[in-house]
């Protein structure tokens, strides 16, 4: 190479690298930027300040836990005793819990040998690691004495107008009018049998005796057909409206994603280029197959609620239109893709256009179809549980109210629980449908 050519390689070489320099310099910094944007974007700052882990580890408990509210009030005689508050869970007086003691004074156990002492001026905590904390009532103000010497604790939070206290598996609260003691115990209470039932507080050896061979309870019926009734019918966990809503859940699903199949398959025929009658229907289905899988499914939800008002019809109508066009596409790039010696290798004995797209179309892509739609029917349970969220239909409704009420957070749980398994038995179900038509 002559001295010029050289000169010149040598040129391109370093402009070469140069920009391989700048490139590996400006991805950095690009990267710093976009990362620097977010952080004041989302007032990340502000979300750290905001964090409370102490309300985190409360939510995490209440999804394995309940609470039984110990409350007086004093617009009201009497004290009440009632598992998450709610009437429905209310003890009737004389059987209350051991750990609870009604009369003149009322007192509560409390886990680690604590107690709360309800007086007539105000309550009684007693701490064994810490002493006697008394809390008295005067008008609308409140007043807390600590034992001699004492500081405030961190679990204890007063006002004049409120105290607060908490323990392990428990807490104290005191307003001008109410006084409640609220104690925390693991698992699902009256997950099988509520109060109301009298199979309620029977261990399972009794429940077994009584479904064998002890006499029955009720005289109108055997004591398995009473569990039964009594565990579909619980009026706190409300299991015959959840295994409802399941089923709702999961037909949405089948009649969106199915429905949207058979409405796909013979528009795929007209939106393959090797089956379509002209360019102009194939471009109209085109842009049709478009807009229907342009439109999310929550969006489809919202202006179907609006035509047909909420109902799981809405949501299956709101899957039925999103996947049409999903399937349309694929679909017929599917027959796009066919071998056509097959097909014309039916049509030279005869056959009639039905025939080929029966025998020379149908079994190249059958497999296709079906892991598609087979696919989004496992993938469709699960929008339609926040679709059914949004109209007002299955699990996904129970879920949303649960989580709005902010008390039984082990609904929640349960509700999540059954979610899950509903999605894995989908998958299990789809899985052995495809491994059954497909792999024959």
């Amino acid at each position: 190479m002559t001295a010029p050519m050289l000169l010149i390689a040598e040129t391109e070489i370093r402009r070469s690298l140069g920009r391989r320099r700048a490139v590996r310099l400006a991805a950095p910094l690009l990267l710093a930027a976009y990362l620097t944007t977010i952080f004041f974007s989302f007032d990340l700052p502000g979300i750290a300040a905001r964090i409370r882990p102490d309300n985190a580890a409360t939510l995490l408990g209440d999804f394995w836990s309940f609470k039984t509210h110990v409350s007086r009030d004093l617009r009201k005689p009497g004290l009440k005793v009632a598992i998450e508050g709610e009437a429905k869970g209310r003890y009737a007086p004389g059987h209350f819990p051991r750990w609870v003691q009604d009369g003149a004074t009322p007192g509560i156990d409390l886990p680690g040998g604590g107690r709360v002492t309800y007086t007539a001026t105000g309550a009684r905590i007693e701490r064994p690691e810490f002493g006697l904390i008394e809390v008295t009532r005067s008008g609308r103000r409140i007043a807390v004495t600590l034992p001699k010497g004492a500081v405030t604790p961190d679990w204890l939070s007063a006002s004049s107008t409120r105290v607060d206290m908490r323990g392990p598996w428990w807490r104290f609260s005191m307003t001008p009018q109410r006084t409640e003691t609220f104690r925390y115990q693991p698992g699902w209470e009256l997950f099988f049998f509520d109060l109301q039932s009298p199979f309620h507080g029977k261990g399972a050896a009794e429940l077994a005796a009584l479904a064998l061979w002890e006499p029955r309870l009720d005289p109108a019926r055997a004591n398995l057909a009473g569990m039964l009734h009594d565990i579909w019918t619980n009026r706190m966990w409300r299991h015959g409206d959840v295994v409802w809503a399941l089923g709702e859940t999961v037909l949405m699903a089948f009649l969106g994603t199915f429905g949207a199949a058979l409405i796909a398959v013979p528009l795929a025929f007209l939106a393959a280029s090797n089956f379509a009658p002209g360019r102009a229907v194939r471009f109209g289905l085109r842009r049709l197959f478009d807009l229907f899988r342009g439109i999310d499914g929550l969006i489809w939800t919202v202006i179907l609620s609006r035509a047909f008002g909420p109902g799981p019809l809405t949501g299956a109508l709101a899957i039925l239109m999103t996947d049409t066009g999903t399937f349309g596409k694929t679909f017929s790039e599917a027959l796009e893709n066919i071998d056509e010696k097959q097909r014309e290798g039916i049509a030279s004995t005869g056959a009639n256009g039905a025939l080929q797209a029966r025998f020379g179309v149908g079994p190249q892509v059958a497999p296709v179809i079906l892991s598609q739609v087979l696919y989004y029917l496992e993938s469709n349970t699960r929008s339609a549980t926040v679709i059914g969220a949004l109209v007002g239909g299955g699990i996904g409704l129970l879920l949303t109210q649960a989580i709005q009420t902010q008390k039984d957070w082990e609904e929640v749980s349960y509700y999540i629980v059954l979610i899950i398994l509903m999605v894995m038995a989908m998958d299990s179900l789809s899985g052995w449908l495809r491994t059954r038509f497909i792999k024959g």
